[in-house]
């Protein structure tokens, strides 16, 4: 602790543990003093504030400091004498951005990015006794600024660790669009038989309720484990009692906020998985782990779009993006897949019209689970045997939106567009809906 922090303390007769209220800049806060690390600010005072935050606060800009109560002695953080094991399987953590990679920084309220090995350990000493890691940065953004070229960067750094010798590979990520990406590597790497585990954190390192440390370790053991599969691994519920691993290409964020924001849709997780080690497959057909090399295929078509029908739908929106150079589209029909048809608003002309000159709809469902069907009511027969859309099946729109640009990379033909867009290629299609697949 440095000497002017210490020096505050002795002068007014408080410690780390002691609950104070500390008036500073014309403020008045009340909160538990908490024990420094060697990330933090040195003249900064840390107080957990009663909602779970902490805070810093300046030594300097500090008027007053009451004791409140006096609580049970806090231990001083120090950092762990914690030497990576290299016999341990190696895993690399590719640090791409958001919470999860993310440490409080005092001094500004802000955050700043985590990017070494022992920063990570500081922070969550358990991987020490599970892998020997490495750390990659290939950039650092929140994941709703990321586009198609941060995918293939994350894909290829993953491609150059797993033909490398590394056990398996960790993307730490933004939860927002976390399921694009997962879509994304699940297509671009979809010859590997090493697990991928994408991981993020829904509430800030600084929160006691912060899932940063369970979600990682997790992680971890899922990297280490026999699964070459890819998929995200996230809190199973609201309590800290294990993670589920959901394959990549059926994973979606359903809550704003909650742990347990990632669920599996129109399928069940790969597994269950423990901090303390246990993993409990759910599946039958999980992909067994395979040390082969592989490459990544990264071709990806990037001018696409996906458009929401609604009633009174304006079906021009469809010409407005052709004309700006679109080349495809994944429509998110309601119900098993319909759009406005019979009023002034249809949309199905306007689909047949680019349709016919080789421009891809993929339908899918609003309803989010469950599947589109083609054939059941004539609006349907309509749009999709007339206008020649193509069924999106039970995929997710994400998941379609991403597998539509990875194919449109690799061919233009849209008979060969609709034959891959319906073919099962990293799990994101099943031929039947199974009922306990539904809100699991």
């Amino acid at each position: 602790m440095h000497k002017k922090v210490s020096s505050f303390l002795e002068k007014h007769g408080i410690g780390v543990g002691d609950t104070v209220k500390l008036k500073f800049k014309g403020c008045e806060k009340t909160g538990i003093i908490m024990p420094k690390d060697r990330f933090s600010d040195p003249e900064t005072i840390i107080i957990k504030l009663s909602n779970g935050y902490n805070i810093g606060i300046n030594v300097h800009e500090i008027e007053s400091a009451d004791k409140i109560e006096k609580s049970e002695e806090i231990k001083a953080l120090s950092a762990p004498s914690i030497r990576p094991d290299e016999k341990k399987p190696k895993v690399s953590i590719i640090i791409t951005g958001g919470t999860i990679s993310s440490k409080i920084d005092y001094r500004t309220g802000g955050v700043s990015g985590l990017s070494k090995p022992e920063e990570i350990l500081y922070n969550i000493p358990e991987l020490a006794d599970i892998s020997y890691i490495e750390t990659r940065t290939p950039f650092s953004k929140m994941s709703e600024d990321m586009i198609y070229d941060d995918w293939i960067k994350i894909a290829k750094t993953v491609e150059k660790d797993l033909n490398n010798g590394f056990s398996g590979s960790i993307v730490a990520h933004g939860t927002d669009f976390l399921h694009y990406t997962a879509s994304a590597l699940s297509f671009m790497l979809k010859d590997f038989r090493k697990p991928i585990v994408l991981v993020g954190s829904q509430r800030s390192s600084d929160r006691a309720s912060s899932d940063a440390g369970m979600n990682i370790i997790c992680a971890a053991r899922i990297a280490t484990s026999d699964m070459g599969e890819t998929g995200i691994c996230m809190h199973s519920s609201t309590n800290d009692d294990y993670c589920i691993f959901i394959k990549g290409t059926r994973a979606r964020k359903m809550h704003t906020s909650r742990r347990d924001a990632f669920r599996p849709v129109n399928d069940l997780p790969l597994a269950k998985v423990w901090p303390e080690g246990k993993i409990e497959k759910i599946k039958d057909d999980i992909k067994e782990r395979s040390d082969e090399s592989a490459k990544a295929d990264t071709a990806f078509e990037p001018n696409i779009a996906i458009l929401k029908t609604f009633p009174m739908a304006d079906p021009s929106i469809i010409d407005f993006y052709i004309e700006r150079g679109c080349k495809g589209f994944v429509v998110e029909g309601s119900g098993l897949g319909h759009v406005p048809t019979a009023s002034k608003y249809s949309w199905v002309e306007t689909i047949k019209k680019h349709a016919k000159d080789g421009v891809p709809f993929i339908v899918t469902s609003q309803t989010i689970y469950g599947r589109v069907h083609p054939s059941v009511y004539t609006n349907l027969r309509l749009l999709f045997h007339d206008a020649g859309a193509i069924s999106g099946e039970d995929m997710l729109t994400e998941t379609a939106f991403v597998k539509l640009g990875w194919v449109m990379g690799h061919t233009k033909d849209i008979d060969e567009i609709k034959s891959m867009m319906m073919t099962n290629i990293a799990g994101e299609l099943s031929k039947r809906s199974l009922p306990g697949t539904y809100l699991y």
